[in-house]
C-alpha cells in the first residue's frame, strides 16, 4: 500500500499505475494530448507536466510511489503547459473540417482553454504523401511518434524535424492503425464520401449499399446498431441495404471445402485465411512462399458484390461501408475489380450522416433487403478475432460429421489475445489452429508455422472492430465492446452456422460458376509507390 497526496488531499494506492491515469481514476483533470493508453509514452507534448516532491514530472509516464506529494494545478503548471501547446499548435496546421476528429478532437479544446489561436499558414517545407488508400500530410504532424510504434513493417518514421517520413525501403500495408492511434490528424485515409453524394442524387443509377459485421456495434458506440444504420443508408439514398454478413456466409461455405480438402490431401498447410487484405497484401511482399497457403476464396465484400452484379443486376453501383483502409485498395486489385465500386469506412459514413443531418440515436430502424439480408451469426462474428475460423469450423465440422459442432468446445480461439492457438478434434482430424491478431504477432507465428494446419490473421488488434476505418477514439477496451456485441448477436440468432442459411442454399442453385464469383488468385508484389500531394484534399 502507498500513502500519496495529491493537491493536499490524501490517498491510498496498492497498484502499479501511472499518476495521469490515478489522477484520471479519481476526477482529477491533468490535460494531454499525445497519450493514448494502448501506446508506450514518450514525453512528448509535455500537456500532463505536474509538480511531484518540488519537481517537474510527466504525469504519464511517472508511476506513482510512496510518499510522493503531487499538485496538479498551479500557475506555474498552468505556464508550462501553455508554452508547450503553443509549440505544438505552431506545429500543426488549422484544417479541422477535413479532419478526421471531425472538430472533436483535443487540440481544439485545450487551445480554447488557454486561450490560443490555432494557425491556418502551412509551413512550405511541410509535405503530404498518398500510399494507396492513405494520406500522410506532415502539415499536421506534432511529431509524437505514436505512429510509429504502432506501423507493424517500420514503414513510418520521424525525420530530422520531427515530422513524419515514409521509408524507401519497406512498405506500408493499409492496416490504418497508424490513424487510430495519432492524436492531431496527420493520417487518415483517401475520402470518397463527397464523390458519393453525387452518385445517389442520380435517381437513373440503383445503388446499393452493403455494410461489414463489425460496422453494426461502433457506428452508435456501445450499443447494437443494424437497424438504425439500415435505416439511414436509406436516408441518405441508397435504394437496396444488404448485409456483407451473408458474403461472409459463402466465405464460410467455400473456405471450409478448401480446409476439408487441404486435410484430407495434407498439402498447403497451414491454411491461411485470406479474408484482410492487409494481411494478404504483406505476404504477398514479404513472405510470398506463404502464398500458395492462402485461401482462394475472396472476402466477404467481394463476393457480396460479385452476386449483386451477376444474380441480381449487372449495372447496380455497390458500395460498401467497411471498418477498415486496406478495403479501398482491395477493390481495385486486377483480380478483384468490378465487384465493388467504391468503399467508404465507419468513419466516412459517420460524416456523411452529420452532414446530412441524420441522428442515429432518433432514427426508427429498418430490415435490410431479403434478396440479400439474412446471415447467420457466424457471418456476424467474423468481424471479431477467431470469428472467421470459428466460422469455418461450424461448417466444417457439420460437412465432415453431420452433426453441429459444441460451440463452447471452441471459445477458446475468441478474445483480445494477440495469440491463441487449440487443437480441436473434427471427425479424425485434429486441427491445430492458431488465430492472430497484428502483423507483429503473425510474424512470430509464420515462422513457427509447422506447428499448425490453419491459422487465422487479422492484421487490426482484436480483428475488424479494430480496424482502422473505426469510430475515434479507439482503445483495446471500446474494440473489446464492439467484440462483445457481435458475439451477442450470434448468440440470440435462430441460424448461426452458414450451411444453415437458406439464402446461401438458394443463392447457390442459381450460379453457372462458382470458382469465378468465389475464388482468386494471389501474386508476389512489389512495393507500392509513394505519391506528393499539392494539399490534402488533392489525392491519386
Amino acid at each position: 500500500m502507498k500513502s500519496i497526496k495529491i493537491n493536499g488531499k490524501d490517498y491510498c494506492v496498492n497498484s502499479e499505475i501511472t499518476v495521469l491515469n490515478f489522477a484520471k481514476e479519481q476526477g482529477i483533470n491533468i490535460p494531454s494530448f499525445c497519450y493514448h493508453r494502448d501506446v508506450k509514452t514518450k514525453n512528448h507534448c509535455g500537456l500532463c507536466t505536474v509538480i511531484i516532491n518540488g519537481k517537474i514530472e510527466y504525469a504519464c509516464s511517472v508511476y506513482l510511489e510512496n510518499g510522493m506529494d503531487i499538485i496538479t494545478d498551479s500557475e506555474e503548471l498552468f505556464n508550462i503547459r501553455k508554452s508547450n501547446l503553443e509549440k505544438i499548435i505552431n506545429s500543426h496546421l488549422l484544417e479541422c473540417d477535413d479532419c478526421v476528429w471531425f472538430q472533436n478532437c483535443k487540440l481544439l479544446s485545450l487551445a480554447k482553454k488557454f486561450d490560443l489561436n490555432l494557425v491556418s499558414k502551412r509551413n512550405d517545407q511541410d509535405e503530404i504523401f498518398q500510399v494507396d488508400s492513405i494520406v500522410f500530410d506532415q502539415t499536421k504532424c506534432i511529431g509524437c511518434g505514436n505512429c510509429i510504434d504502432v506501423c507493424p513493417t517500420g514503414f513510418l518514421k520521424l525525420n530530422e524535424r520531427g515530422k513524419i517520413k515514409l521509408s524507401e525501403d519497406v512498405d506500408c500495408i493499409n492496416c490504418g492503425q497508424c490513424i487510430l492511434h495519432c492524436p492531431a490528424g496527420t493520417i487518415e485515409g483517401v475520402g470518397e464520401f463527397e464523390s458519393l453524394e453525387n452518385i445517389l442524387k442520380d435517381k437513373n443509377r440503383i445503388t446499393v449499399a452493403q455494410f461489414a459485421p463489425a460496422i453494426r456495434t461502433s457506428i452508435e458506440e456501445g450499443s447494437i446498431a443494424t437497424n438504425k444504420l439500415v435505416a439511414a443508408l436509406k436516408e441518405v439514398g441508397f435504394d437496396y441495404v444488404f448485409d456483407t454478413a451473408v458474403g461472409a456466409d459463402f466465405t464460410t461455405m467455400e473456405e471450409s471445402d478448401e480446409l476439408i480438402e487441404r486435410l484430407n490431401s495434407k498439402t498447403r498447410l497451414p491454411a491461411l485465411t485470406s479474408c484482410c487484405p492487409a494481411w494478404v497484401k504483406f505476404v504477398e511482399e514479404n513472405y510470398p512462399q506463404f502464398i500458395p497457403n492462402l485461401c482462394s476464396v475472396k472476402s466477404p465484400q467481394i463476393i457480396l458484390g460479385e452476386i449483386v452484379k451477376k444474380c441480381w443486376n449487372k449495372d447496380a453501383f455497390v458500395v460498401s461501408i467497411m471498418p477498415c483502409i486496406a478495403k479501398k485498395s482491395e477493390i481495385k486489385r486486377e483480380e478483384l475489380k468490378g465487384a465493388v465500386d467504391m468503399v467508404l469506412t465507419t468513419r466516412e459514413l459517420l460524416r456523411l450522416f452529420k452532414k446530412q443531418k441524420i441522428d442515429l440515436e432518433k432514427i426508427k430502424g429498418k430490415e435490410t433487403d431479403s434478396f440479400l439480408g439474412l446471415a447467420s451469426g457466424a457471418g456476424v462474428i467474423y468481424g471479431s478475432s477467431g470469428g472467421v475460423f470459428e466460422s469455418a469450423l461450424r461448417t466444417a465440422h457439420f460437412k465432415i460429421t453431420g452433426r453441429e459442432i459444441n460451440i463452447e468446445d471452441i471459445k477458446d480461439i475468441r478474445g483480445m489475445d494477440g495469440i491463441k492457438e487449440k487443437e480441436i478434434k473434427v471427425g479424425n482430424h485434429l486441427i491445430r489452429v492458431c488465430v492472430v491478431s497484428g502483423i507483429d504477432n503473425a510474424i512470430k507465428v509464420l515462422e513457427n508455422s509447422s506447428r499448425y494446419d490453419a491459422i487465422e490473421v487479422m492484421a487490426c488488434p482484436g480483428g475488424c472492430v479494430g480496424g482502422g476505418g473505426q469510430p475515434l477514439p479507439s482503445n483495446k477496451s471500446i474494440i473489446k465492446k464492439r467484440s462483445e456485441g457481435l458475439y451477442s448477436i450470434d448468440n440470440n440468432k435462430d441460424v448461426r452456422g452458414a450451411h444453415n442459411n437458406p439464402i446461401i442454399k438458394e443463392i447457390y442453385s442459381k450460379i453457372k460458376n462458382p470458382k469465378e464469383i468465389f475464388h482468386t488468385t494471389y501474386n508476389k508484389r512489389g512495393k507500392s509507390s509513394i505519391y506528393k500531394l499539392k494539399n490534402s484534399r488533392e489525392t491519386i
